[in-house]
């Protein structure tokens, strides 16, 4: 994609969602790194009806760990993995109790030491939770840059480098959740709604298909 149409193409996400974010519910960014461990290979869906159950009994590292990973897999059972997410927020806790005062750390190599928080994670925190300019590369992410030029790649980090050497910097610090939201609602895995898609012209694979 030309640096011109990567232009026009976030401008026109943006003309179209001014202010996107997450649609993980939460209040702090601990409440955000428990649902984004949680999310993993679950619905945004699906860990708000866990969250919103246990954050009004438990929402800091301390009260987690009063509650016990027991109790904890109570909250957590209809997520896919719980015992494993379960077990690493607890280990999670832990680390962030002794080691950063029951803060998360606003450190890409501490929240990767984390059990249970790989780069995707560590980037998502750092991006919605800080307002740092990073790229956290889903499904949906290495999906839309590929299909549509935006950044292809063959692998989750080779995508998030070329997005982060490609996208706008005006644009840098929303791109993560408009490309999510793109893929997820109009960029979809199979069937893609290319007829209501506002980049179309813009996209690689949208210009093959009008």
């Amino acid at each position: 994609m030309k640096i011109a149409d990567r232009q026009e193409f976030f401008h026109r996400l943006r003309e179209n969602n001014p202010s996107p974010t997450t649609e993980l519910e939460y209040r702090t960014p601990f409440e955000l790194l428990v649902a984004v461990i949680l999310s993993a290979q679950a619905t945004d869906v699906g860990v708000n009806k866990a969250t919103r159950r246990l954050y009004p009994v438990a929402n800091t590292p301390a009260a987690i760990l009063e509650l016990g990973e027991e109790k904890l897999r109570g909250y957590v059972r209809t997520i896919g993995l719980f015992n494993t997410k379960a077990a690493n927020i607890i280990k999670t806790c832990q680390i962030l109790e002794e080691q950063h005062g029951g803060e998360v750390p606003r450190d890409r190599a501490a929240l990767e030491a984390l059990p249970g928080v790989g780069r995707k994670t560590a980037n998502v925190v750092l991006n919605t939770a800080f307002g740092e300019p990073t790229i956290a590369v889903d499904t949906h992410i290495f999906r839309v840059s590929n299909r549509t030029g935006l950044a292809p790649g063959k692998t989750p980090l080779a995508v998030e480098k070329k997005l982060l050497s490609n996208v706008p910097p005006e644009f840098r610090q929303d791109a993560h959740h408009w490309l999510i939201l793109h893929g997820r609602y109009v960029c979809t895995a199979r069937n893609p709604k290319c007829e209501e898609c506002i980049v179309r012209d813009l996209c690689r694979t949208g210009r093959k298909a009008r």
